[in-house]
């Protein structure tokens, strides 16, 4: 697993904030605020149901926090972490009111990020050996991105774009518009900034030809066969970083990446990836 940086909660406590409140309606816990008395205490553990790889705990930890600041999350399996099923990754004690109100909004959270994790982590296994790194796209539920994104970083995978204003990436309806590859190329170069990177996307060895000339310093290789690929590399030669894209799974990424590129980018890692199954147990004090 590669190094994974601190997940800045501060971040994202309004989206958590919005996503209690959207449970909570307008009259809060019926059901808790009925049944379970004010001063009522509890530990309850956060266990997989299904092995994979976890993400998103600090976002759990701040669902619960957030209805009550005496609620104490302890973390035993860390982001990017293998569990197994039956195992658990985290123990969650103090005033049971609140933990069962924000348990949802943090399952919801916990599972929908681990499940990308653990997609992330079964690809990046599949092409161990290769030098191909696993990135994802912009293709992430709206308002979860960063939070999607850092759950492909947790397992084991690498970020693309956050947004349209961190590169110039040319597809082919720019291309069309544009009038082709070349007045494409030479008015993204005149508008970007120096640190601004370009990236092309080609369908065909011909496209590409005609790109490598104007030096992009990215080729988005889109739906090739993988000895299109393997050309395409030869090709490139090291003149730009190449980056293979196009309905790839578990099966053919190793093919794919037995071809040489550098990167491998997969939308569905973040759009249709299933959520690993996590549940709430409790265990009186």
């Amino acid at each position: 697993m590669k190094n994974l940086s601190p997940l800045p909660t501060i971040m994202f406590e309004a989206l958590v904030r919005a996503a209690l409140l959207e449970d909570l309606g307008r009259a809060g816990d019926l059901t808790t605020d009925c049944i379970v008395p004010k001063d009522r205490r509890t530990t309850t553990v956060l266990a997989a149901r299904q092995s994979g790889t976890v993400a998103g705990l600090d976002i759990a930890r701040l669902a619960f926090r957030l209805l009550d600041q005496d609620v104490d999350v302890v973390v035993h399996t860390p982001d990017g972490s293998k569990v197994t099923q039956g195992q658990a990754v985290a123990s969650v004690r103090g005033p049971a009111r609140a933990i069962l109100t924000a348990e949802r909004t943090a399952l919801n959270f916990l599972c929908r990020l681990s499940g990308i994790a653990t997609a992330t982590a079964s690809i990046v296994n599949a092409v161990r050996g290769h030098k191909a790194e696993i990135a994802c796209t912009r293709k992430t539920t709206p308002g979860l991105r960063a939070l999607e994104k850092y759950a492909v970083r947790a397992g084991g995978g690498s970020n693309h774009r956050f947004g349209l204003d961190d590169a110039i990436l040319i597809k082919d309806n720019h291309i069309a518009i544009a009038g082709g590859i070349r007045p494409a190329i030479e008015r993204a170069r005149a508008g970007a900034g120096h640190l601004v990177k370009i990236e092309v996307e080609v369908d065909t060895l011909t496209q590409l030809d005609e790109a490598l000339a104007l030096a992009p310093d990215a080729v988005l290789l889109d739906n090739m066969s993988a000895d299109e690929l393997r050309q395409a590399v030869g090709m490139v030669a090291g003149r730009a970083i190449t980056e293979a894209s196009g309905r790839i799974m578990s099966a053919s990424a190793p093919v794919i990446a037995a071809t040489g590129v550098d990167l491998i980018s997969i939308g569905w890692l973040t759009h249709s990836a299933p959520i690993l199954d996590i549940g709430l147990d409790f265990r009186e004090l």
